[in-house]
């Protein structure tokens, strides 16, 4: 088969994105009571600790897994029951007072509209995401999400392509209102991602990112340049701490202090660091969040951060090169 020239390929792709751009327009438009009602259904569910039972076939079914992923990810416990294994027992899985997220784009998914009577006999309610409102699947449902496009994205109009994203879109959109109806927060987001990244970030607090001791450089402010600069050098820092009366910080020495005196003073070595160094610089609480140290370490494009107590006195020291150790950028 002949390539296409780069330049259709190009054409076909910025299509295809229009397309379900406008397939997003279209359900947002038709955005309306049922929206809200689904949501007060999911909300009254995960607040009576029950689970959201998420299930559909096919391309609608592996959305569907994204869609349990998001909603467990934000609070909102998720499974996914496969349609098929359903009446074999698997149906099992099913509470009273679940709640079952169907999807299908044509609302007549023929393995759907067998569990729907079972679905009822056990006390589940129904929420569909449809193509079409107004078929079966959409008649016995409890709220109902339209996911209706004017047309696939797929150049025969077949592959489901705008339907599909449509339904993943309105799973997002539920996800999101459902957590913002339980006031799920960033520490809730942290509690289910503890390996991640973010979840490090909203975990620990700054006293758990500072230095080891040994690896702490630390002065009076009479202490000379060149005592300071050994000091950190044993210590592998970029910076040395200056420390005042009462273990208070008195200010901050780094390499680019250094830098910027010795091209006005080559003969620094011998002046104190009280002198030359910074007598106010950044610093965090011992109590603030990890997040909080990455942000000022990136806002003020600085390599170290000095972690103070409630008085001001002196705690730790975070470099910024051990984030990357820490799993935090």
């Amino acid at each position: 088969m002949a390539k296409p020239p780069s330049g259709e390929a190009l054409k076909q792709a910025r299509k295809v994105l229009d397309l379900e751009i406008e397939g997003l327009r279209q359900v947002r438009r038709g955005l309306g009571p049922s929206f809200p009602r689904a949501i007060g259904l999911m909300r009254a569910c995960a607040e009576a600790r029950g689970k959201i039972v998420v299930s559909g076939i096919g391309k609608s079914g592996l959305v569907g897994h994204k869609i349990a992923a998001t909603l467990s990810s934000t609070g909102a416990p998720a499974v996914v029951l496969d349609a098929t294994d359903a009446l074999h027992g698997d149906l099992g899985i099913i509470n009273e007072g679940d709640v079952a997220l169907l999807l299908s784009n044509s609302g007549e998914t023929e393995e759907l509209l067998r569990i729907l009577p079972a679905l009822r006999r056990i006390g589940a309610r129904v929420v569909s995401i449809l193509g079409r409102a107004g078929s079966t699947l959409g008649r016995h449902s409890d709220a109902v999400l339209s996911a209706r496009v004017a047309r696939e994205a797929c150049p025969h109009n077949l592959a489901p392509t705008a339907s599909t994203t449509a339904m993943l879109a309105l799973g997002d959109a539920l996800a999101m209102a459902l957590l913002q109806a339980r006031g799920f927060r960033r520490e809730d987001f942290a509690r289910y991602h503890p390996a991640g990244a973010l979840g490090q970030a909203l975990l620990l607090k700054a006293r758990d990112l500072i230095r080891p001791f040994e690896r702490r450089a630390v002065a009076g402010p009479k202490t000379t340049v060149s005592e300071g600069l050994a000091l950190m050098a044993k210590a592998r820092s970029g910076c040395v701490v200056v420390r005042g009366r009462g273990d208070r910080l008195a200010g901050i020495f780094t390499h680019g202090d250094f830098a910027r005196h010795y091209a006005r003073n080559r003969d620094i070595g011998g002046v104190s660091l009280g002198r030359v160094m910074t007598r106010r610089p950044i610093t965090i609480r011992d109590d603030a969040l990890a997040a909080e140290a990455v942000r000022l370490l990136r806002k003020h494009q600085i390599d170290d951060l000095v972690v103070v107590d409630a008085r001001r006195r002196i705690v730790g020291l975070i470099d910024s090169q051990d984030l990357p150790r820490l799993r935090l950028v």
